[in-house]
């Protein structure tokens, strides 16, 4: 049987609240790391910071190739950085 339209809409809806949450959540994590770490306190541009971070995720997932710069470092793809790259800054 299909479901209606408008069900599909509100899971859809749903789930984008929930990863909303899950993002916020590991941005939060993120953040007090970094913090932790001694980041708030470092003048660096987001570009580089954000090459720095991806140099770090490469290294954990077991891959050797560099980190490729983006263009703009404050619009990630899926928007996650942008809330990760506020918390580091508070």
């Amino acid at each position: 049987m299909k479901k209606p339209t408008a069900k599909i809409r509100e899971e859809i809806a749903r789930l984008q609240e929930q990863l909303k949450q899950a993002e916020t959540r590991d941005a939060e994590r993120i953040g007090r790391i970094a913090i932790r770490a001694g980041l708030g306190e470092i003048e660096i541009e987001e570009a580089e910071l954000l090459s720095a971070f991806e140099e770090v995720a490469n290294r954990f997932r077991g891959e050797t190739k560099p980190a490729h710069r983006r263009k703009s470092a404050t619009t990630p793809p899926n928007g996650a950085g942008e809330a990760a790259g506020q918390s580091a800054e508070a």
